[in-house]
């Protein structure tokens, strides 16, 4: 593949970066109907979307264009996304994926699951599919609601290679609706991504255009005083920490899709008011957490990573990478809503729109102010007269009262590799994160998650593993327990056995992790189980724990969803056995 580099220097505006084109990329946008209501209103450009239990999917190079420029993809039967793979629970698919690139591909089918043999990871569950060559998966599907599929070989996910996956369920819905709609985010660059984490390496804050500057310095001093904002910048120094440093890649680079469509594009979902709408949320993101909200309407939060949870109403929601959640929302009025998703830097966004007629519109609100991190973010728990953020956000509810037991630092943590450790992280679970803590809307947090369905597995776990995460923020450096991947042993789950896992941040960003072949069941402080899932965010200076049940034999990959950060290293082999 031929790439574009941008230079400080290329006649390519701001505007153009946030906004996209009007038509760009290989598919515009993509939902679905239910049956009962397609005959008398359809939005147009739909995707493809295949239904029943064998399936052929070809992957190949595509152009695409989102930014004015054409680019190549790597596409599934010729589109970004690929085309949705609707299921049903209870039956067993096959799926024949042919590879028409260069280099070799796989498909991992994400919070699937299956025999590891099908699971799609190159080097644990199989070889990867080499060029011209074609693999079938078969497994049967013992699940239902809405997952996603990607490539695990290289950048290829960065680059085009996913689509949505809705699992109907053997019986009744739970939460019947009128419509049904796929909402898929994702970022795309024009820049290949094998230079982009080069650059990265090199130096990490390369993409972050927003470093703390001299004006910064003494409006801080004013309002907080001179000795506050000197033992802020002293802070920040000796722990080489950025506080503006949210993501590794920002909007001045990606363009953010939403069902393949830049903003410009403005993917439209029809409905008649009245009617209950199904939203189905997959970020599907190589490096980008939004935050997501549709000004003017309530939205019902239904299930989380595919399991149906206690009905959550809210006026947004975070979706970290690789999280799915599906919302209601049953809009009145003859009228335009706008689906707004800034990234959490607040250096761009996705938007579509839902209306009754196809070209109608909603004002897209402002992105909202860039929050810095603040100590909170940097050392956890803290005595509650310090637990303010910096630039004037106030602590959550029970942010300063929540606070874990002594941590224990592995003997790898200490080298190079390492550039932070936290003594006392946080455990409260009802903290929304960093710029959306007293923001004046009601937003979802981990707290708020009840599964319908309850545990797997009802015994306590026998075994208690933890693990910290860790990075060098400088070098771009990302591990666990200070070991990357390259040095790391493969961590042994017993088959059958019942286990905790505690994950430790040790870092100021946001961590997705996610462990492949089995659910990871999320407590709370006090140990309660509160909701399955497949991918657990977990936020900066913070202690989450989560059960497992290790009743899939076989070779699992186990990381952080961030792709680079995955490939610098966050990234470990669980063999259960």
């Amino acid at each position: 593949m031929k790439w574009f580099h941008p230079s400080p220097t290329a006649d390519l505006s701001r505007r153009r970066f946030v906004q996209g084109v009007a038509v760009g990329g290989a598919v515009a946008g993509f939902g679905l109907l239910r049956p009962s209501s397609a005959r008398a209103l359809a939005s147009p450009g739909q995707p493809t979307v295949l239904r029943g239990t064998d399936f052929h999917l070809e992957v190949a190079e595509t152009p695409v264009n989102y930014t004015g420029v054409v680019r190549p993809a790597t596409t599934v039967n010729g589109s970004v996304p690929g085309p949705t793979l609707r299921w049903k629970e209870g039956t067993t698919v096959a799926l024949r994926v042919t590879n028409r690139l260069r280099a070799p591909t796989s498909i991992h089918w994400h919070g699937i699951l299956l025999p590891f043999q099908m699971d799609g990871v190159p080097g644990l569950a199989f070889d990867g599919i080499a060029p011209g060559e074609t693999f079938v998966y078969r497994f049967e599907v013992r699940q239902s609601g809405t997952y996603w599929y990607h490539s695990h070989s290289g950048f290829q996910e960065q680059t085009g290679l996913f689509g949505p996956l809705v699992i109907e369920p053997a019986g009744p819905e739970r939460y019947p609706t009128d419509r049904d709609y796929v909402v898929m985010l994702n970022d795309w660059t024009d820049e290949d991504p094998e230079r982009i984490f080069a650059r990265l390496k090199k130096r990490s804050d390369y993409y972050n255009f927003h470093q703390p500057a001299v004006p910064d310095f003494f409006r801080d001093a004013r309002e907080h005083g001179l000795s506050q904002a000197l033992a802020m910048r002293r802070m920040w120094n000796r722990m080489r920490m950025n506080p503006t440093d949210l993501s590794d890649v920002g909007g001045y680079t990606y363009t953010y899709l939403m069902n393949g469509a830049a903003p410009a594009g403005n993917w439209t979902g029809l409905f008649r008011p009245g009617e209950k709408i199904r939203l189905r949320f997959i970020n599907g993101s190589s490096s980008t957490i939004f935050d997501v909200r549709i000004p003017g309407l309530k939205m019902t939060v239904i299930s989380a990573d595919g399991q149906d949870i206690h009905p959550v109403p809210v006026d947004e929601f975070r979706i970290s990478v690789a999280e799915t959640y599906d919302v209601i929302v049953e809009p009145q009025d003859e009228r335009a809503y706008t689906v707004f998703a800034q990234s959490i830097d607040r250096s761009g966004y996705a938007r579509g729109t839902l209306a009754p007629r196809e070209g109608m519109e909603a004002d897209v609100p402002a992105m909202d102010p860039r929050v810095w991190l603040g100590m909170r973010d940097m050392m956890g728990a803290m005595p509650m007269e310090a637990a303010g953020d910096h630039h004037g956000t106030t602590h959550a509810p029970g942010m300063a009262m929540a606070q874990s037991p002594a941590v224990h630092h592995a003997r790898s943590e200490y080298g190079a590799g390492v550039d932070m450790r936290v003594d006392t992280p946080r455990t409260n679970l009802d903290d929304p994160g960093i710029g959306l803590r007293d923001n004046g809307r009601r937003a979802l947090t981990y707290a708020d998650l009840r599964s319908l369905d309850g545990p797997i597995d009802p015994r306590e776990p026998e075994r208690e593993i933890e693990l910290h995460l860790t990075g060098n923020m400088e070098r771009f450096m990302w591990s666990f327990d200070g070991l990357e991947f390259a040095r790391a042993r493969p961590m042994h789950f017993n088959f059958g056995e019942r286990l905790r896992i505690v994950l430790v941040n040790d870092t100021m960003m946001n961590h997705p992790i996610h462990l492949h072949g089995m659910f990871s069941e999320l407590e709370d402080p006090d140990g309660r189980f509160l909701a399955r899932k497949h991918t657990i965010n977990v936020q900066p200076a913070q202690r989450v724990s989560y059960r497992v049940s290790a009743d899939a034999p076989g070779r699992w990959a186990y990381h952080c969803h961030l792709m680079y950060h995955m490939e610098a290293g966050m990234f470990r082999e669980v063999v259960v056995s």
